[in-house]
């Protein structure tokens, strides 16, 4: 499966908010701890201007979430991380196998097949080999949609955008891990800090299960996948947002992402590679 061998890659965010309310946070913004990966990072959160200390809870696939109880007031996150080598495969987890085939709250797959799109899609869908599969419902999505920022809510699912046909990178990851689970084919969604994207921001892609092994696909076609880093994984956004809280009372102001590799990235579009 292509991938460069040995990369260190520089990443970041910035977030300013503000919280009318006291309330409990959940942050996803740290890479995930993989073997093979050397991180070193400063992940720093004050709330209302005071330090605010930080609990890890350590999730599938290395998920990091950082979690904390927060006043009302001004919120600030900031994380950098420089991160050297690439990450190895981890072993295929049954719990991860099986949630990877089911409707999620974003991801309505069994709604596909006749409510949503043509029945025939997804039927001549599942009669190719994984692989081809993969990269069929990839061309597919990107055929279908328009990127398009603004054009989505957050709480959009797939009814919404394939009503439009419009999204950004969260709605083209929906759309084709549920097209792939609608065909039993094992698809879940990353966020990811990825290197030549533009415009930056966080991103979001999707692994799916071929060969039983977990390659990652992007119908985007928006940054190249060798360079993209893991941050958090699940079924969909709601398992994935950078920063969730308990409460409604939050106003996100300002969001920064940077990523860079050591060196230009740019390769096969139709190459199986895995997040590392």
């Amino acid at each position: 499966m292509g991938s460069p061998t040995r990369m260190r890659r520089t990443v970041g965010c910035e977030i300013d908010a503000t919280l009318g309310e006291a309330t409990s946070i959940v942050l996803a913004v740290a890479v995930s701890q993989a073997p093979g990966l050397t991180i070193d990072e400063r992940l720093t959160v004050h709330a209302d201007g005071r330090p605010v200390e930080l609990v890890e809870a350590v999730g599938f696939s290395g998920t990091r979430w950082h979690t904390a109880d927060v006043p009302a007031g001004a919120l600030t996150v900031r994380y950098e991380a420089t991160v050297d080598g690439r990450g190895e495969p981890r072993p295929i987890d049954a719990t991860e196998r099986i949630l990877a085939v089911r409707p999620s709250r974003y991801v309505q797959s069994d709604e596909l097949a006749g409510p949503l799109i043509e029945a025939r899609i997804v039927a001549e869908l599942a009669e190719l080999p994984e692989r081809e599969r993969l990269i069929a419902a990839r061309d597919w999505v990107a055929g279908r949609l328009t990127y398009t920022i603004g054009s989505t809510s957050p709480t959009d699912g797939l009814p919404e955008i394939l009503a439009t046909g419009q999204g950004v990178c969260r709605d083209f990851a929906h759309l084709l891990a549920g097209v792939l689970r609608a065909t039993d084919l094992p698809a879940r969604v990353v966020s990811v800090y990825a290197p030549q994207l533009q415009p930056m921001d966080f991103h979001a892609v999707v692994e799916a299960l071929v060969d039983d092994q977990w390659v990652v696909a992007d119908a985007t076609h928006m940054a190249p996948r060798e360079g993209m880093l893991r941050i958090a994984t699940g079924r969909d956004a709601a398992d994935t947002a950078f920063l969730a809280n308990d409460g409604m009372s939050l106003t996100l102001h300002r969001l920064l992402v940077h990523a860079e590799a050591d060196r230009p990235l740019d390769g096969d579009p139709d190459a199986l590679v895995m997040l590392g």
